[in-house]
């Protein structure tokens, strides 16, 4: 176990899943959470904010049902039936093990995708932590359709710290940390204590997980890292399911792995359209253009557009990526349809009037609307 110190915080997401809450694939059990549960209750006898992300409602609606074994190959309104059975029970199973107040938080992606929805639930989250409230945050199964789903509770934990402006999330799994391989199947993987910047390295190493009721696995946890310390917010991975590893982060040590958070993290509109609306399609740029939105802090002109890919609105996120090695240059909103935009690639700006009826702006992506990412 590492003897690092774990960084200074006043407000944590803690994200569980459903391997410890549903260990077996038998419903929901305490055998992992009690030592969670003490972490939470003794950071908040300190004064410090904790937020629960829990997995679970899944296998709680199968148990309920009387079913043993992973919910896999379930339709959607299957998940969302179950969910809608087992919900209460996980929040039942939860409030035992708590004596204060515990309140339910059910999002879907469109309360995270759509501004206004994302500060609603920021500004409840931030009640409930005034009124000493322990929230509980889950994705609402009941009523997310495959277009309005995040997909996995490691992911949403991240968004849930971000909008709740956490400074650490504490992702829970049933692994000690990132390791070089997947640990189950190799014994030779070492682990790694400390991450500094998540790289396509990172992700090289990292695959599906090994457990058929878990809807992530090691990616989905490098992805909700990525998110997480996009914006500043430190992020520990640790085996949820050793109570010393628990015990360690409540004495301040950080055992698991430790992802930093970024040195200049993303301001919060930059990051929302990074990380939370979906991409729509793709402009190919040449390297001239690339080279001007990575150093030159400029807009995205008609004029270094070279290919215009998918089918999208004016207003939605697009990827910009570099003409020859289609490698991510940024993401942004996009001024014009794509229809437009392939009447005007490689035209000079002031020529944009001349081809269309109209012409909202004479740049395609604003700088202030645009994220660089290479």
């Amino acid at each position: 176990m590492s003897a690092c110190s774990l960084p200074n915080w006043s407000r944590a997401v803690v994200k569980v899943g459903s391997a410890l809450v549903a260990p077996d694939d038998r419903g929901c059990s305490t055998t992992h959470l009690l030592p969670i549960a003490r972490f939470v209750a003794d950071s908040r006898r300190q004064g410090k904010d904790v937020i629960l992300v829990s997995s679970g409602a899944v296998a709680a609606g199968l148990a309920e049902q009387g079913r043993d074994g992973p919910g896999t190959g379930l339709s959607i309104p299957e998940r969302q039936a179950l969910a809608a059975l087992g919900q209460p029970l996980l929040m039942a199973h939860w409030r035992r093990l708590f004596d204060v107040p515990c309140a339910q938080v059910l999002l879907t992606y469109d309360d995270l995708q759509r501004r206004a929805r994302f500060v609603n639930a920021k500004n409840t989250i931030a009640e409930l932590l005034d009124r000493g409230t322990l929230p509980i945050v889950n994705e609402n199964d009941t009523v997310a359709t495959e277009e309005l789903q995040v997909g996995d509770n490691d992911n949403l934990a991240a968004y849930v710290a971000v909008l709740a402006e956490a400074d650490l999330l504490v992702i829970c799994s049933d692994v000690d940390g990132l390791y070089t391989a997947d640990p189950h199947d190799d014994p030779s993987a070492e682990r790694i204590a400390e991450v500094d910047t998540i790289t396509d390295d990172i992700y090289a190493m990292v695959g599906p997980s090994h457990r058929a009721v878990a809807t992530g696995g090691m990616q989905t946890k490098v992805e909700a890292a990525e998110k997480a310390t996009d914006r500043g917010i430190d992020t520990v991975l640790v085996n949820g399911t050793n109570g010393d590893h628990l015990d360690a982060l409540g004495r301040g040590e950080m055992p698991g792995t430790h992802f930093r958070r970024a040195t200049q993290p993303l301001p919060a509109r930059k990051h929302w359209m990074l990380h939370a609306l979906p991409t729509a399609g793709r402009l190919v740029v040449d390297a001239g253009a690339a080279d001007a939105l990575r150093h030159d802090g400029a807009s995205l002109l008609p004029s270094g557009i070279v290919a215009v890919e998918g089918t999208f609105a004016q207003g939605d996120a697009v990827a910009v990526v570099l003409q020859r090695q289609r490698q991510r240059v940024a993401k942004g909103i996009t001024q014009y349809d794509a229809p437009a935009l392939r009447r005007i690639q490689g035209r000079q700006s002031h020529a944009i009037a001349d081809l269309l009826e109209e012409a909202p702006a004479d740049y395609v992506i604003h700088r202030d609307d645009l994220v660089v990412e290479g």
